[in-house]
């Protein structure tokens, strides 16, 4: 009796998963989830804790273990998403950033995107001219340590918080002269609502970066926005798509193609690894779902590819933004009380100028950037814009109104920053040991971190940009041909695959009409169906003038067979 409770215990304990998302002011949130719990389950859960109601901005993000993001499927179940053992650790974050975040209806949803935002700030995926940074960053400021007392900032004080990658001392000092003078008296929700109203104008607002390569093998980055379709390289936006200019985006393997009703444009471009690529795809169509669609009720589902029976089918589960504004709309309860976390201290973030420094996004391990497919990006701010397939336009009218001013009139390209864009990740936020210099070092590829070692091997493979100007004719000859090489065995693979595709479908269809032809030709069913077609003259005819004889020759045979054996 003991055994068999103790037994069904285990089973019982076999069926439930710790899992931890990390929240965006870098608390955790553990709960336990039942083996067969839905993604869907486990994000109300986060939303009950935190009060939200505004939630369909957000979304679950995980990382598999070869190094991959995802976002976590709400319609299927946690267990058979996540490919590593549990316990399993993941993060919320902003997934479908709002058009206008600061007319968000409830601040403790507008106090949430202010977290993402300050986050991307301080991860590089949201650049910004000088001017624009000491603003932002002066918002933050007052909006978490509140009004500049002289008791209390000594002298400086602006240099031991960390706002941006890198920063000089005279943006410190601008920083700290807006805080003291501009800001004063505003409150933290005021000072969080114009930091919204700020970082919503910028080019680079609501990316989240994808590392790609352009048909001629130059580095770029390929992004979703609540506008459109974005594609940056060095510090400029070399492309831009409104989302009702994006009529199909599709994926084959490692290659992203991008289709819109202007001119019939296609845009092409390369992403590391197949897992990568197809992360894109969905990425985009969830985007393009979300902000294009009047109502959720007109998603439909989407093929990866245009051939039969081939390629990923995806759908978009949940409300389009049209549909989560009006129901925005019509919350009318207390606004719930916000914990609001002030700047401390990070051990991470190693001082860039002088002296340490503070991090506004604490705990969360700063990874210095450095991606083998992003050399170079510093001598693209002055070259040519990435090459698509067919030639892009780049017209004002691909630019949103409001945005098309900060476009350079002299070329047509955006120049969204003083400096090239080349963002770190944040997804997993993990605390640094002290011991342990080398993690501060760390290097990511495909947007998640990977250790120094795999870094060295990824660039080993991949020249930089610098090392192959020394190459000269010879090495690039030699390099293109290893890429032809390498592209013709992809394009045999990929067409035995066809093939093999093709032949699994014939048997299956053939094998489908052979059962259906003996159901109705051998079974007793009396449905109207078979009925109707068993009346038919045709099928009468053919069942007595081929089937019946056909079936009489393999009785024949059967017999000869079983006799043979039988005289064996």
């Amino acid at each position: 009796m003991l055994s068999r409770f103790m037994s069904g215990s285990i089973r019982n304990l076999e069926r439930e998963y710790s899992c931890t998302v990390r929240l965006l002011d870098d608390t955790e949130y553990t709960c336990t989830i039942q083996r067969d719990a839905k993604g869907q389950y486990l994000f109300d859960l986060i939303c009950h804790h935190l009060n939200l109601l505004e939630k369909d901005y957000f979304g679950i993000r995980y990382v598999d273990p070869d190094k991959q993001r995802h976002w976590l499927e709400f319609t299927k179940s946690i267990a058979k998403q996540m490919k590593s053992q549990p316990p399993f650790t993941m993060c919320l974050r902003v997934k479908f950033y709002p058009p206008d975040p600061a007319s968000l209806k409830e601040e403790i949803t507008r106090y949430l995107v202010f977290l993402q935002i300050k986050r991307d700030l301080y991860h590089g995926r949201l650049l910004c001219k000088t001017s624009d940074a000491a603003m932002l960053a002066a918002h933050i400021l007052q909006a978490e340590i509140g009004d500049y007392d002289p008791g209390k900032h000594p002298e400086g004080y602006s240099s031991k918080f960390q706002f941006f990658p890198k920063h000089s001392e005279r943006l410190e000092r601008r920083i700290a002269d807006i805080h003291k003078t501009e800001l004063i008296g505003q409150t933290p929700e005021t000072s969080e609502r114009n930091f919204l109203q700020k970082a919503q104008m910028l080019e680079t607002y609501g990316v989240d970066p994808h590392p790609c390569k352009d048909v001629s093998g130059n580095p770029a980055f390929l992004a979703f926005t609540p506008f459109g379709f974005v594609v940056l390289q060095g510090n400029r936006r070399v492309h831009f798509l409104k989302w009702n200019e994006v009529t199909k985006l599709k994926f084959e393997g490692k290659t992203f193609h991008v289709y819109a009703n202007q001119r019939e444009i296609i845009l092409t471009y390369f992403a590391p690894t197949p897992e990568a690529c197809k992360h894109l795809w969905k990425c985009g169509v969830e985007n393009q779902a979300f902000y294009k669609l009047e109502k959720s009720s007109q998603v439909r589902t989407v093929s990866s590819s245009n051939l039969f029976f081939k390629g990923s089918r995806f759908r978009f589960s949940g409300r389009v933004a049209k549909e989560v504004m009006e129901q925005s709309a019509k919350i009318k309860r207390e606004p719930p009380e916000i914990h609001r976390a002030g700047l401390v201290p990070s051990r991470s973030c190693p001082s860039i100028t002088h002296g340490p420094r503070l991090s506004s996004v604490p705990r969360t391990r700063r990874r210095a950037v450095h991606i083998s497919i992003m050399e170079g990006l510093e001598s693209l701010r002055d070259s040519a814009h990435s090459t698509p397939v067919r030639s892009v336009s780049h017209s004002e009218s691909f630019m949103p109104r409001s945005r098309s001013q900060a476009t350079d009139s002299t070329d047509g390209l955006a120049v969204i920053s003083d400096q090239a864009y080349s963002p770190s990740d944040s997804v997993l936020p993990t605390p640094v040991a002290e011991h342990s210099m080398e993690l501060a070092a760390s290097r990511q590829v495909n947007g998640a971190p990977c250790s120094i070692e795999e870094e060295k091997e990824s660039e080993a493979g991949t020249p930089t940009q610098g090392d192959g100007a020394d190459f000269g004719a010879d090495g690039k000859s030699a390099q293109d041909a290893a890429d032809s090489a390498l592209s013709e065995v992809e394009q045999v693979n990929k067409f035995v695959l066809s093939v093999l595709r093709l032949l699994l479908v014939t048997i299956g269809l053939l094998f489908v009409l052979l059962l259906l032809l003996i159901i109705l030709t051998e079974s007793d069913l009396d449905v109207a169906f078979l009925r109707d077609i068993r009346q038919t003259p045709e099928f009468e005819q053919f069942h007595y003038e081929y089937f019946c004889p056909l079936r009489r020759w393999f009785a024949c045979k059967l017999r000869w067979v079983g006799e043979l054996l039988i005289s064996k």
